[in-house]
């Protein structure tokens, strides 16, 4: 049988990387990281998230860190996914519900496409993208 994927949003890798809400258990839990993904796009964000926080006087570790937990999940490149944001973007606006952030909105549909459960903290950032599962393992606060 095969087993469900999930695809990380930023946030959850941010957390991963910073060791918070015992993200590694839970990681453990859906059979480890071979069964989770991340959006080139999460790359991209990860990246300016550590030039900013470097800029701030952050630590210089988190690079090591972050390449490390890229090498160990599959990336997914979002050209394939393109046809499938565009009918979702459509869709949305004429609805009325457009989404206030693309690259969220090409993350979900990459999830979509893939039957992939979405993980976010983000809830309100992909709800309204047409069959998307979400969970959030991130506990309220």
């Amino acid at each position: 049988m095969k087993r469900q994927k999930y695809l990380l949003d930023t946030c959850i890798c941010a957390y991963i990387l910073r060791g918070k809400y015992d993200l590694n258990e839970r990681v453990k839990a859906i059979g480890g990281l071979e069964n989770c993904c991340i959006s080139e796009v999460t790359i991209a964000e990860l990246k300016f998230g550590k030039i900013l926080g470097q800029l701030k006087g952050g630590p210089k570790y988190v690079e090591q860190h972050m390449e490390l937990l890229i090498e160990a999940v599959q990336v997914l490149h979002i050209e394939p996914y393109f046809d499938v944001y565009a009918d979702e973007r459509a869709r949305l606006e004429l609805a009325g519900t457009p989404s206030h952030d693309d690259f969220d909105l090409l993350i979900g549909c990459t999830a979509v496409a893939e039957n992939m459960v979405m993980v976010t903290q983000n809830v309100k950032d992909f709800k309204n993208i047409k069959g998307i599962k979400i969970e959030n393992w991130i506990p309220e606060q």
